[in-house]
């Protein structure tokens, strides 16, 4: 039985090829590419010449009960992207898949991703993150996306192309407020550049810039003052009495109510609960 490496690949700087990467590439029977000619340039920098399989979005199912033929043979593939890790937002997941079912043994190699590289650059928080990658094209399928995301806390990773980085810049700007992003592009590349601003500032920047390369959107999960703001809008306009009503009315015991309403308003229980006495 053969083996399966998954390998990354630079995201755009070749220095950044890992010693693991190139001994895969070396020592593969085959390599599995996701555009034959990228890779081939990357093999010829490299001094690396290999037989390549083309391995693609589009013929991904097929390719994989292909490849598994291949590894039963006792052969070994390393398999790569364009950019990257295979797997994230890259073909990948289907064949990992397949050569557990298969029981076919498999390694994933650590190296490039531009998820990573752009959350630290992004001077977010980086101790909890979503990675979404691409959002869907229409609106109306973005939708959905964004009600799981809007309450969130962690900062949130997309992709996102030039062409349509104004677009979704608009329709962020719509669905989650004014937030603050970093705009992540080219990175490691020559032209890299790393944009920080509110998501308005954001969209007047790129109406004069026009947008160039590609893009990695790090936003701003939703912060504690929006948190409290939210609540702060639900009894702003109610009296204490009306306040604490409205968690009786929910079934919480009168003492729990006047706790949480003192809490919430930032005064004393005793205060509050002079306004209790007739409920």
């Amino acid at each position: 039985m053969g083996k399966l490496y998954l390998v990354p690949t630079p995201i755009g700087n070749l220095k950044d090829i890992t010693l693991r990467a190139l001994e895969a590439l070396k020592e593969a029977d085959f390599i599995a590419a996701e555009d034959t000619r990228v890779t081939l340039k990357l093999l010829n920098h490299f001094g690396i010449k290999k037989s390549l399989i083309s391995y693609h979005q589009h013929n991904e199912q097929g390719k994989s009960e292909d490849i598994i033929g291949i590894l039963k043979e006792g052969k070994t593939i390393s398999l790569v992207t364009d950019a990257g890790t295979p797997g994230i937002s890259d073909p990948g997941s289907v064949i990992v898949k397949k050569c557990i079912e298969e029981n076919i043994a498999f390694e994933v190699l650590p190296g490039a991703t531009a998820i990573t590289t752009a959350l630290v650059y992004s001077g977010l928080d980086t101790t909890k993150f979503i990675f979404r990658g691409f959002l869907p094209r229409e609106n109306k399928e973005r939708r959905p996306v964004v009600e799981q995301l809007i309450d969130r806390t962690e900062t949130i990773i997309f992709y996102e192309s030039p062409h349509r980085l104004l677009s979704t810049l608009d329709f962020l700007l719509e669905s989650f407020g004014d937030r603050n992003i970093a705009l992540c592009r080219e990175l490691t590349k020559l032209h890299e550049e790393i944009i920080r601003l509110k998501l308005s500032d954001a969209i007047e920047y790129y109406k004069e810039n026009s947008p160039r390369g590609e893009y990695v959107l790090v936003l701003e999960g939703k912060t504690k003052e929006e948190i409290e703001l939210e609540e702060q809008a639900k009894w702003i306009n109610m009296s204490i009495e009306e306040h604490i009503k409205s968690y009786i009315d929910e079934g919480i015991k009168k003492k729990d109510a006047v706790k949480m309403v003192a809490k919430e308003r930032g005064l004393s229980k005793s205060d509050v609960y002079k306004h209790s006495i007739e409920l």
